[in-house]
């Protein structure tokens, strides 16, 4: 398959522009930034997160652990499922992640200014991830 120039230069972009985001904000990295928005969207168990981020369970597992011992996450036990964990943002977590977030926003409407038509890439950036949620949500069904 042969890509166009467009298509080419646009993965590249969106390659830089992830290293943008990542790099607004010392506090987080992206895939904890990733991590903590899925818990705050409601994502609060570890299957789910592993689903929903298309990672392992041992790399969930790290990674909660890591936030955990930074005072980000909490743990709480699943009334009615003994093994089940549900994690939730601590008041430092969710200070950590809206500052974070902020700074992120801040960046991409900078960066969304200097282009032609800021509306329209933001819009077009809001289907792209809707198209994301819908192919993860296809791949779930499948597993």
């Amino acid at each position: 398959m042969t890509s166009s120039t467009a298509e080419v230069e646009a993965v590249r972009s969106l390659a830089r522009a992830s290293r943008v985001l990542e790099r607004a904000s010392d506090e987080l990295s992206l895939a904890d930034y990733r991590m903590l928005s899925a818990i705050a969207e409601g994502e609060g168990r570890a299957s789910r997160l592993a689903a929903r981020l298309t990672l392992g369970k041992p790399a969930i597992s790290s990674s909660v652990d890591s936030l955990c011992r930074r005072g980000l996450l909490q743990r709480h036990p699943v009334e009615g499922d003994q093994r089940a964990t549900a994690l939730s943002l601590t008041v430092e977590g969710q200070a950590v992640f809206e500052n974070v977030e902020g700074a992120m926003v801040a960046r991409l409407v900078a960066l969304a200014a200097l282009t032609p038509d800021s509306g329209r890439l933001l819009e077009s950036l809001v289907w792209l991830g809707a198209a994301i949620e819908t192919v993860m949500a296809e791949r779930a069904l499948q597993a």
